[in-house]
């Protein structure tokens, strides 16, 4: 297709089709919006022009398609090396970047973006690509609050789009943060997975006994943030020392069932430090100061 500004521009176009980007530009499709899209494999178009995408050409024939411009890239300097061409077609235009990367990089590129006339917004898909374009998939974006608000209809074709605040850096920093986040939950899942099955307990038993208790444990990251936040660590959910103590016993119990203790060790190092810092009384949200000291010993 032509990029004449007098031909129909396109809701939204999508610039890298790999595994995310491509279910990126069905969710779109599916949404019922008209959707250019892009990939530097041809041929990954293909099934999507099937759908009834418009294939462009060139990155700048899809940056020129539409008002809205989607990238998913394997990299930063990817998504650089591929815009700058395209960089006269950018004035007016929304860029959001859905790659990949650093907060300082996002915060370079937002100012490149800038310097084009182009609003920017960079975003995290949360929820991998399994629930891209359900109500339950978590995109983050931050960056241009206009942007955000003028094509947030759009966004939400993706799943539920939330606005972190104006710094292009904050969608790259929960991104990693979350990942962060999830491995925790996971890899204490896993190890608890191990431990009942040394006692012939089936995964999927557990999992539905794990899940119910997971409403707990999420309502107490909400109240131990107002505890961080405060600064005052009240031991309604017992203390470190507690805490550590019962780290200990699962570190002894899972050693004594065959298995490796990588993970309850981990938790329990850092129970030691709070303790060693002087918050063994304290609430178990104390343990965040032992982070904060950057992993140097107390």
């Amino acid at each position: 297709m032509s990029s004449n500004e007098n031909q129909e521009l396109s809701e939204v176009s999508v610039i890298g089709l790999g595994q995310m980007g491509a279910r990126l530009a069905q969710a779109f499709l599916a949404a019922g919006h008209r959707t250019t899209v892009w990939n530097r494999t041809a041929a990954k178009a293909d099934a999507l022009v099937a759908q009834g995408a418009v294939g462009a050409a060139t990155p700048a024939e899809a940056v020129a398609a539409s008002r809205l411009v989607v990238v998913c890239l394997p990299d930063y300097d990817t998504v650089h090396d591929l815009l700058v061409p395209a960089g006269e077609h950018l004035a007016g235009r929304v860029l959001v970047n859905l790659t990949s990367g650093t907060p300082e990089a996002a915060r370079q590129l937002a100012g490149w973006a800038d310097g084009q006339g182009a609003g920017y917004l960079d975003g995290a898909a949360m929820s991998g690509t399994r629930l891209v374009g359900r109500a339950e998939a978590l995109f983050v974006f931050s960056g241009s609050a206009q942007a955000f608000a003028t094509h947030r209809a759009v966004l939400a074709s993706l799943g539920n789009p939330v606005h972190l605040g104006t710094d292009p850096a904050l969608a790259s920093l929960y991104d990693t943060a979350l990942f962060g986040l999830a491995w925790g939950a996971l890899a204490g899942f896993y190890h608890a997975v191990a431990l009942v099955g040394t006692e012939g307990v089936d995964p999927t038993v557990f999992a539905a006994v794990a899940t119910g208790h997971m409403p707990f444990v999420t309502s107490l990251m909400s109240d131990h943030a107002r505890q961080i936040e405060d600064g005052r660590y009240p031991d309604d959910d017992g203390t470190v020392e507690v805490h550590a103590a019962a780290m200990d016993h699962l570190v002894q119990a899972s050693g004594v069932q065959g298995l490796r203790t990588d993970v309850p060790e981990v938790v329990k190092a850092l129970l030691v430090r709070a303790g060693a810092g002087g918050h063994g009384s304290d609430g178990i949200a104390s343990v965040v100061e032992a982070i904060r000291k950057g992993g140097q010993d107390v």
